[in-house]
């Protein structure tokens, strides 16, 4: 959370109104290019995250989360104390795991959050090891909770750690990381996460961490002043880490956006839109006003405003990510996937105002006439709810050359719009194949193979045991009717041995899938097919080496993606 003192938030969110209501740099008449041929990396849902998004007893409704396929989330420390904005503490992180869990959503925990004031009041070195002890204790308690990714040790230390009363903070992290790993050797550490990306200050912590063997295992720091520099941030840190000899680390940005950015959509469309380029792990919303809104994409517990509708076209996004371009960094962006199973291009953009251009390269695989769909979302406030999109136009159009120029009139720079580009003759009346590489996937690792289905697959999948390690992936899956589906699944499994996972579904029993051996790690082509009755609508359905209330997987399998039919 990032709260500055009152004179402060009033002058940051007067200028950030500023910023939003004054026409952007770029120009109208603006261009985004989306090169469908060009495929960065699967869909993860990266951007879709957010800083105390949820609170205790199901706030917001699981109906509200499930379609935004929530990637991650930041929640305080057990025993939260932190009154965000004045409110009573919440949203402990064991307390929404549950939740969490259930929407297949990881979680970072906050651990100076276990103070009441922000910034936070430093009382003493022994008061807050003690505070990291019962933290850590807690969690490691907490043995059917499994989806903590990671111990953010402190929060905005550039401007929140107190260095007359604790000392430099590069010190105070190295005494912090070693009394967390004294006790918890194996969920990632998350740091520095500080206000602003800067280079300097960045430069001295990573030397010192790395001096000192404390490097976090992922890079973290917040982005709350404009999109415009988040594509040469992320430049920048990577180009610094190089130059220290510290091998690649995941980057989180886990808080994005001011407070009169959080709920336009259109600007919205252009953080998420650099977070995707620039390859981050993960990236939440930040945290301005209530807790338990998902940061103000719900209303009433269970409507969506119109930024959510941002993050379910986010959401209904599978297959890869796809090569953007855009003419500026402070004008027109946008974020692309295509579904090669469906044949189905997504394209989700924004922040320009007037008649501006959306231009389609390397479609040719969806033949020579396509239906292309505009749909848009306003700027509805964290307040108002927004039942559904608005459909601008369906057209059929052709395409020659594998190129298509869709004109965009009309523009309103706070709004968001959705372009949807698939053959005439349709497309599965629903997703029946998920890939693994778009799933949920906690201790294993997103690899690629020229025989995987997409070119991905999730292998790696070793861990059971402890809710700190255990590897499992999670498919959020959506279909029409309730009954009994057959799915398919498509592995590989290199041991020369028959290898087995547990299978559950919507926090149900567990059984058992089995996987016969096949030629090679990385090569796919088998299947094996089991039953799953499933209810309308959305679905969480775990595979998993180990988890809570499974006894654990025997040998290994890698898996290609599932297939409901």
């Amino acid at each position: 959370m990032r709260k500055p003192p009152i004179a402060a938030l009033a002058l940051i969110t007067a200028a950030a109104s500023l910023m939003i209501t004054a026409p952007p740099a770029a120009a109208a008449g603006a261009t985004l290019t989306v090169n469908v041929a060009q495929p960065f990396r699967p869909v993860t849902h990266a951007a879709s995250g957010g800083l105390y998004g949820l609170a205790e007893n199901g706030r917001p409704a699981d109906s509200t989360l499930l379609p935004i396929k929530v990637n991650s989330l930041t929640q305080p420390a057990p025993g939260v104390g932190q009154r965000p904005n004045g409110q009573p503490p919440g949203g402990d992180s064991l307390l929404v795991a549950p939740q969490a869990t259930r929407v297949g959503a990881g979680q970072f925990i906050r651990m100076p959050d276990i103070y009441p004031d922000f910034p936070y009041k430093w009382v003493s070195w022994d008061d807050w090891l003690a505070k990291v002890n019962t933290m850590v204790n807690a969690r490691l308690s907490a043995t059917t909770v499994t989806n903590v990714t990671g111990w953010e040790l402190w929060n905005e230390p550039d401007w929140t750690w107190n260095t007359s009363a604790a000392g430099a903070f590069n010190d105070g992290w190295v005494r912090t990381y070693r009394a967390v790993r004294a006790l918890d050797p194996l969920t990632p550490i998350v740091g520095p996460s500080t206000a602003t990306y800067n280079r300097s200050w960045m430069q001295s912590f990573l030397t010192r961490a790395r001096d000192t063997g404390t490097l976090p295992d992922i890079i973290c720091w917040h982005e709350l002043e404009n999109p415009g520099r988040v594509a040469a941030d992320i430049a920048d840190y990577r180009n610094l880490e190089a130059s220290l000899g510290i091998s690649a680390r995941r980057i989180s940005i886990n808080e994005y956006a001011a407070p009169a950015e959080v709920d336009v959509p259109g600007r919205v469309a252009s953080y998420v839109a650099k977070f995707e380029r620039g390859g981050v792990e993960s990236a939440h919303r930040a945290f301005w006003y209530e807790y338990g809104t998902m940061n103000g994409l719900v209303v009433n517990n269970n409507q969506p405003t119109g930024t959510w509708w941002l993050y379910k076209w986010y959401g209904d996004m599978a297959g890869t990510m796809v090569a953007t371009t855009p003419a500026t960094q402070t004008g027109l962006d946008g974020f692309a996937s295509y579904d090669g199973t469906r044949k189905i291009v997504n394209v989700v953009f924004g922040n320009e105002s007037g008649t501006n251009t959306v231009n389609l390269t390397g479609i040719g695989a969806l033949g020579s006439s396509v239906r292309v769909t505009l749909l848009s979302t306003p700027s509805s406030g964290r307040f108002t709810a927004v039942t559904a999109p608005a459909t601008i136009s369906t057209t059929t159009r052709t395409i020659s050359g594998g190129q298509l120029s869709v004109s965009v009139p009309n523009m309103v720079a706070t709004s968001a719009y959705q372009l949807i580009v698939e053959p005439v003759s349709g497309v599965p009346a629903y997703q029946q194949r998920y890939e693994a590489e778009n799933a949920s996937v906690f201790r294993a690792q997103r690899l690629s193979a020229s025989s995987a289905s997409g070119g991905g697959y999730v292998g790696r999948i070793d861990n059971s045991g402890t809710p700190r390690t255990d590897s499992y992936v999670d498919f959020v899956v959506n279909v029409p009717t309730a009954r009994a589906y057959t799915m398919t699944i498509g592995y590989a499994n290199g041991t020369g041995a028959t290898a087995t996972q547990g299978l559950a579904y919507n926090g149900g029993a567990w059984s058992t899938v089995s996987y016969p051996p096949t030629p090679a790690w990385g090569e796919f082509g088998a299947t094996i097919s089991t039953t799953v009755t499933l209810r309308a609508g959305y679905n969480v359905i775990r595979l998993a080496k180990g988890s809570p209330y499974f006894a654990g997987g025997t040998g290994y399998a890698e898996l290609d993606y599932i297939q409901l039919t």
